[in-house]
């Protein structure tokens, strides 16, 4: 434990080169690991269309999951070394690595650039071509954000929503699956929901605390973030609520209405989602799903409800 502190904490001299074990170490921190379980998104379009368990889903999909976590990886590190110098005055970034000395300003700009590279090469190279230009399309939006975009109000908005949207579409498009208008409305409006939910929740928690914050939130008003969320969300739950409508008086085989009875489950979720929010504790979307128990078991009966509805059963 006391090695793994030290490693840590270790700050680089000029001109020393870190460790090789504790540069590792470093650029995996920096890639974010705990965010990789948002790339998870790529099977939502293949689930939707229930195409999951197809012989070219199962080969398909966890390439373009990698191929999109080390797009994800390329933007993380690239924002972390230009960021260091700020990061190095907010009481938690402080600990990140490049900005800690772990990993050197250039050496994340390299491992960076290079993850930038290979990962639309492999795509151009393994999957169909869409996929290759929708990760161009997301490396470059998420690299503008990195350099100017994050200061522009509202669009900062919509960049981090747009991500989360790219990840959803990139399965559907991988294996040739069209995306429906419901789809991308409630994928799109869900993730505006998440992302405005955790902005208003960060500006609630730095109030008092400006020089520990995004500069940019200091100029959002918690009531404009709150309108944000509570629009957001009330769009996703009726875009959701017009897809299990719209074919409710079609005749069906399944034992229950999955459909229909999936919107409760739905609505539920949203409902619990929301309660953290509004106290200002919506952090990470994969932390407020996971630490709390009845929104995860919400959310699992609601999985199961649409996967029902999408085969029929």
């Amino acid at each position: 434990m006391a090695e793994r502190t030290a490693v840590l904490e270790w700050h680089a001299a000029p001109g020393q080169a870190p460790p090789k074990a504790g540069l590792a170490r470093g650029l995996l921190r920096t890639a974010r690991p705990r965010q990789w379980i948002k790339n998870a998104l790529v099977v939502a379009a293949p689930a939707a269309a229930g195409e999951l368990l197809t012989a070219r889903a199962l080969t398909q999909l966890p390439l373009v999951f990698a191929l999109f976590t080390a797009c994800a990886a390329a933007v993380y590190l690239v924002n972390d070394a230009r960021d260091a110098e700020a990061d190095r005055a907010h009481p938690v970034k402080r600990h990140r690595p490049v900005a800690a000395g772990q990993v050197p300003v250039p050496v994340a700009y390299g491992a960076g650039g290079a993850l930038a590279v290979l990962a639309p090469v492999a795509a151009a190279w393994l999957c169909p071509p869409y996929v290759c230009a929708l990760l161009l399309a997301y490396l470059g939006l998420q690299l503008a954000y990195c350099l100017s975009l994050k200061h522009v109000l509202v669009v900062d908005l919509a960049v981090v929503t747009t991500g989360f949207l790219m990840r959803a579409m990139i399965g559907g498009v991988a294996l040739g699956i069209p995306l429906s208008r419901w789809f991308l409305i409630t994928t799109g409006f869900g993730a505006l929901f998440m992302v405005a939910a955790k902005r208003y929740s960060e500006a609630l928690r730095m109030t008092d605390r400006p020089g520990a914050t995004r500069p940019l939130l200091t100029e959002y008003t918690a009531g404009y973030l709150r309108f944000v969320w509570q629009l957001a969300a009330g769009v996703a739950v009726l875009g959701y609520c017009l897809w299990a409508l719209e074919e409710g008086g079609v005749p069906s085989a399944s034992v229950l209405p999955w459909r229909q009875l999936s919107m409760v489950a739905f609505v539920l979720a949203v409902l619990r989602y929301a309660v953290f929010a509004d106290r200002g504790e919506a952090g990470e979307p994969e932390d407020v799903v996971l630490r709390d128990r009845p929104l995860t078991l919400v959310a699992a009966a609601w999985m199961a409800m649409y996967a029902l509805a999408v085969a029929d059963w």
